[in-house]
This record gives structure tokens, sequence and C-alpha cells, in this order.
């Protein structure tokens, strides 16, 4: 039995889920095993995703340790299925696992809710914004390798293009709005492109001023990516070292609780039309343009 070298997220998953429903029924991995007739070691070697396992045997096995949520097993059977080949294969050479995870995931995800302290978030990001915070953020990186990084991350905003039914909500501080990144020119047509990309219909954008306060604030860059089923939702927290992904239920709530307070706390979100006097009052249409005029 060949085993995987380089394990993706997705692979990762399926593996933690089965090993989740497993210890959910009270079983080992001996006993597990034996539901399907399958030794101990490649159990454990598919709950560590260094092998796969076919669709019939896993919906036995998650069957056999009780799960009858047709709509989470077929979810997980989708996962464990996919060959996780799309366009970010290309850059498999160029850039580290977790870039081709999160795109990957991205890929799979119904719905996308992010939340910003500093920067514009990358999905929502001009080419001419994404090159200055590159070309800031990595100063020995080559002229090459910063093309890499552009080209890679425009790629990943197809997932929001026009004909894309994925939801996309974005909670971004006025921060983001006011450090500036490659100069007043670049930063006009971010704000400018930012109320352009909010007029999509499934793309919502607030803005959370500073005036919310301390108990408005939550100080890591924060990502959920939804699924078709609940409980495979991931959240990826980032960290100066490496993202933090999690999939349990306790940190799914937490942290999509913790994305729910943020927008209720941000300003109404940005609309592309509306009747006269749709923005009497303060939003973030509002404090977008009123920024905007600064630069």
């Amino acid at each position: 039995m060949a085993l995987r070298i380089n394990i993706s997220e997705r692979q990762r998953r399926v593996g933690a889920e089965l090993r989740k429903l497993r210890q959910q029924a009270g079983l080992s991995v001996t006993e597990g095993s034996r539901l399907i007739d399958m030794g101990g070691p490649h159990l454990t070697h598919i709950e560590a995703g260094r092998t796969g396992i076919p669709s019939r045997r896993l919906r036995d096995l998650a069957k056999g340790y009780g799960c009858s949520n047709e709509e989470y097993l077929d979810a997980l059977v989708s996962l464990a299925e996919s060959k996780g080949k799309g366009w970010w294969t290309e850059y498999r050479k160029a850039l580290p696992q977790r870039s081709l995870d999160l795109a990957e995931l991205e890929s799979l995800a119904t719905g996308i809710q992010s939340y910003e302290t500093l920067l514009i978030p990358g999905l929502l990001q001009t080419e001419a914004y994404m090159r200055a915070l590159f070309l800031s953020s990595r100063p020995g990186a080559s002229p090459a390798e910063i093309e890499t990084l552009v080209s890679y991350r425009r790629a990943r905003q197809q997932i929001l293009s026009e004909d894309s039914p994925t939801k996309a909500h974005a909670v971004i501080h006025e921060a983001a709005l006011r450090i500036t990144v490659g100069g007043a020119e670049v930063m006009r047509g971010q704000l400018t492109h930012l109320l352009r990309a909010a007029q999509r219909p499934e793309t919502t954008v607030q803005i959370l001023p500073f005036d919310a306060g301390a108990r408005a604030w939550f100080g890591t860059p924060l990502l959920v990516l939804d699924s078709t089923a609940h409980g495979l939702e991931t959240v990826i927290l980032e960290h100066p070292a490496e993202p933090l992904r999690l999939g349990d239920a306790e940190s799914i709530a937490r942290y999509k609780g913790t994305f729910d307070t943020l927008s209720r706390n941000a300003l109404s979100p940005v609309t592309a039309d509306g009747p006269p006097g749709s923005h009497d009052h303060r939003d973030s249409w509002g404090l977008i343009h009123h920024v905007l005029y600064t630069y």
C-alpha cells in the first residue's frame, strides 16, 4: 500500500472526520477496522490522511459508526472522491502546500466569510494593491516570484466572478482602508474596486469603524469556509508562522459566532444602488467614499 508523501488539507480532513465518527461511537481503531474487514494499521493510515478509502467502504464504515446524516455523508464522500486537481495544480512547484490547500478549500466552499484587520481581503484586492503589498512584505523576492504570487492571487479571485454562485461576506476594519499600500493612486483604485466588487449580488462588504470600540475588536484575521453539509466547515486563523486550520464543531461554532458579532457591530453593507436618501444614515458605502476622498 503506497502512502501519500504530501497530504492535502482536504485529505487530512476526510481522515479526521472518520476518526471523529469512530471516537463518537466509542470504538477503538481495531474495533472500527473490523466493521469493514480492514486491518487496524490500514484504518490508522486512512484517519491520518496518508491513504484514501473507496466511497463504498467509507459509507459502510461511517454507517457502522452510527452516522445517519445522509447530507453530511454525501459531502464527506464527495471530499474523498475529489482528485484535488484544479487551476492551483500548476503552482505546485512554486508555492507551499498551504497555498494550494487554501485554493482547493475555497473552490469547494459554498460561502466565504472573511474578517480583516489591517489589509483588504486578498479576494478583493486589485492587482496594483497586491503587487505593492508583495513588494513591501517580501523585499528579497525576485520579479518572477512576485509575478507568481500576483498570478496565484488573481486566479483565486475567479471564485468571485460574476457567474460564480459562491457567496462572500467580508467585514473589513476601517484601519485597512487607511493603511496606505503602494501610494495614494493605488489606494484610490483599491477603494473604488471595493465599491464595485460589492455590486455583485453574492458579495457583501461591511466596514467595522474605529468608533465601534474594543467591544467589537477581534485581533486576528479570520476566514470561515462554508460547506454543503453542516459540520464540514473550515475555519482559518492567520498566524505569523502558518495559518491555523480548524474543523472541530466547537471551533466552527465559536468563530462563526465571532464573525456574526463582528458583522452586527459593523456598518450596514455597501449597496450598489438605492432610492434617494438611502445613505442618510452612516453606512459602509459612505465611510469608504469618505476615506477615498482623503487620498
